[in-house]
């Protein structure tokens, strides 16, 4: 159940060096940024934004992007900072930095440190050379490991993640993959199959087929097999790409998936915060260019500020608590959205759903099985005709 106090801040920083070919995230490359005019507008966004909330402890800062790893550690030290001059702060707050493993990021980690980032998450995405090169990565599996041995060492946290489900990957050489990132693998993964996005590189590559990607019965065998891999090292699938220890949960992601408010600061960021008691959806321009300019001309660079109905909210709710392995509790539903959700949904559908083993309808909660986890963006569209 979401925590009605506590309040979790996304900063987006756009930029990489190069665009990877699966990759739909609003990130661009640019020959140069006007550093000091990009802090600027930050700082003002989250000044405008903080205008909005109040009484609210914030428990998680995540920087994401693109790649803000490339973004000068002293700009993160200012807007961590400035969320310590807006806001209460949790003793324990999670201070996330988005990073690619190249040499040029992992040298600024102590500087990132400084600035109070305490935990890391490494875009890997495999330790395999060949498999890197087909994924558009710019760094080795030997500055990989590097990565994650410095990440291991300067951070109190870390994780990384990995894309499986890639063409002509079998169980077996997923197994023996995934078997080597456990060696060097802290309290927590991310593994994401591989889909074929609008707009990328890779859909128009598939389109024209230049690869295929394993059928749906052979990515369920490398799902089912990722979580029993992980379970035996004692990393439970706590959503439907990402795997803890008991308590190593990514608590900024957590805020999303159990509808805790969360503000969205920087080009093409979404939040969904609680203004005058009513949940409201905002987001912001998505070019860095015209969010840099109206945010540095009117204190921020929104494009959207919308009162989200109950209708809405319910089915918010239902897509996004179904991607936890614990559900959606009944009781907790109805507070959220005044709906009660074995009222909102078709009963046939929900039954249909359970006896064909995608779902556990309990007395108190509903959640979605394994299968069902595989399934869930056609399942939650299911329930809510």
């Amino acid at each position: 159940m979401p925590d009605n106090t506590s309040l979790a801040i996304y900063i987006h920083w756009p930029f990489c060096k190069s665009k990877c070919p699966y990759c739909d995230f609003n990130s661009h490359v640019r020959e140069s940024v006007e550093q000091d005019r990009w802090r600027q507008a930050l700082l003002n966004e989250l000044d405008w934004m903080a205008g909005k909330q109040s009484g609210k402890t914030v428990t998680s800062i995540f920087f994401g992007g693109g790649t803000p790893s490339l973004m000068p550690p002293s700009t993160a030290q200012s807007l961590i900072d400035r969320v310590a001059q807006l806001f209460p702060t949790a003793p324990d707050i999670e201070i996330t930095l988005e990073a690619n493993p190249t040499s040029v990021e992992t040298a600024t980690f102590p500087d990132f440190k400084q600035a109070g980032i305490n935990r890391v998450s490494l875009g890997v995405q495999s330790l395999d050379d060949k498999e890197l090169q087909f994924l558009g990565r710019g760094h080795s599996s030997r500055e990989a490991l590097h990565a994650i041995a410095l990440a291991q060492k300067t951070f109190a946290r870390y994780s990384f993640d990995l894309i499986y489900a890639r063409p002509n990957q079998t169980v077996a050489l997923w197994q023996r993959e995934l078997e080597e990132a456990l060696q060097h693998a802290g309290k927590h993964l991310s593994l994401y199959q591989l889909t074929i996005e609008e707009n990328t590189a890779f859909h128009h590559a598939y389109a024209k087929g230049g690869f295929t990607l394993p059928n749906e019965e052979e990515a369920e065998s490398l799902y089912r097999a990722t979580e029993s891999i992980l379970a035996a090292r004692g990393l439970h699938a706590y959503e439907v790409s990402n795997y803890a220890a008991s308590g190593e949960e990514s608590r900024h992601n957590l805020a999303y998936w159990q509808g805790t408010d969360y503000i969205g600061v920087g080009p093409g960021a979404h939040g969904r915060i609680t203004v005058n008691g009513r949940r409201t959806a905002t987001s912001t321009l998505k070019s860095p260019e015209r969010w840099l300019e109206k945010s540095l001309r009117d204190h921020n660079g929104v494009e959207e500020w919308r009162e989200i109905d109950q209708p809405t909210e319910a089915e918010e709710r239902l897509m996004m608590g179904l991607r936890l392995k614990e559900g959606i509790g009944y009781r907790e539903f109805e507070q959220q959205t005044g709906f009660d959700l074995r009222n909102h949904l078709s009963p046939e559908r929900l039954a249909l759903h359970t006896r064909n083993g995608l779902l556990e309808n309990r007395t108190d909660r509903l959640q979605a099985t394994l299968s069902g986890r595989l399934v869930l963006g056609t399942l939650t569209a299911e329930l809510l005709k």
